[in-house]
């Protein structure tokens, strides 16, 4: 496939899970791929998996990391005409036990990082007339999840900035998407899977089916069905698809 090619992509979190998924269909795609995240360990073991991949660390919560990132990026494979907002992260607290700190770093993560790299990759797009902004979120931005208030509070904000910029872009060339996968079969959900079975005693399996309940197809996404439909937002395709919330979840939500 070369779809994609001469467009440059920009994945966070792209070391491993859905991130690594998307890169390396982006990359097959045609496109040159820039993946960024904080442990140069997953990132250039994914970039190692195909040629048209390269990477750089950032942390996405720093927004000047993120300009010299993109900076970066560019002057290695040009402008970037797509940005995937991947990056988050999740740990499992009670409301009753969360504070301040813990949903202000939740936050950073899984919405600001989403504001960051969208704001300092827009004006390159805004030029060319032409972009893709994605974000993975989640379908705990299209719904309620038990001791996760936070995370869902995040995830709501970035389905928020997603219909706002979709409406303000609309315009431009430039569209805004953002992806709602349910449990996906990631590193992250095996952490889950692990608090689960300390915290309750529970077997593997009993702890992985307490979680895949929720899908009616009863399975686990998996990460390349998100990166398809990451692939299909980037084609011409999907030109009028702008400002949605698209949810891969098996029939959850």
């Amino acid at each position: 496939m070369t779809a994609l090619s001469g467009r440059h992509a920009v994945v966070t979190g792209g070391g491993t899970g859905v991130g690594a998924a998307i890169a390396l269909a982006l990359a097959e795609a045609g496109a040159s791929v820039t993946i960024s995240g904080r442990r140069e360990a997953p990132l250039a073991e994914t970039a190692a998996r195909h040629k048209a991949i390269s990477w750089i660390t950032a942390d996405v919560t720093d927004p000047e990391a993120v300009a010299d990132m993109l900076a970066r990026a560019e002057a290695q494979s040009g402008p970037a005409a797509i940005l995937v907002a991947n990056a988050g992260a999740a740990e499992s607290v009670p409301f009753s036990r969360m504070d301040a700190a813990h949903l202000r770093a939740t936050l950073e993560v899984n919405l600001t990082g989403v504001f960051n790299l969208w704001k300092a990759g827009l004006s390159p797009m805004r030029k060319a007339g032409w972009g893709r902004m994605i974000a993975v979120a989640s379908t705990a931005g299209l719904k309620g999840y038990p001791y996760v208030a936070d995370y869902c509070a995040a995830k709501h904000g970035v389905l928020g900035l997603t219909r706002a910029l979709g409406q303000e872009l609309a315009r431009t060339g430039i569209t805004v998407n953002a992806l709602c996968p349910g449990f996906t079969e990631t590193p992250l959900l095996e952490r889950s899977i692990a608090k689960i079975m300390d915290k309750t005693g529970r077997s593997r399996e009993e702890a992985s089916a307490s979680l895949s309940a929720g899908n009616p197809q009863g399975r686990f996404v998996q990460p390349e069905e998100v990166a398809g439909a990451v692939l299909w937002l980037c084609s011409e395709a999907a030109a009028a698809v702008n400002g949605q919330a698209i949810s891969i979840c098996g029939g959850e939500t």
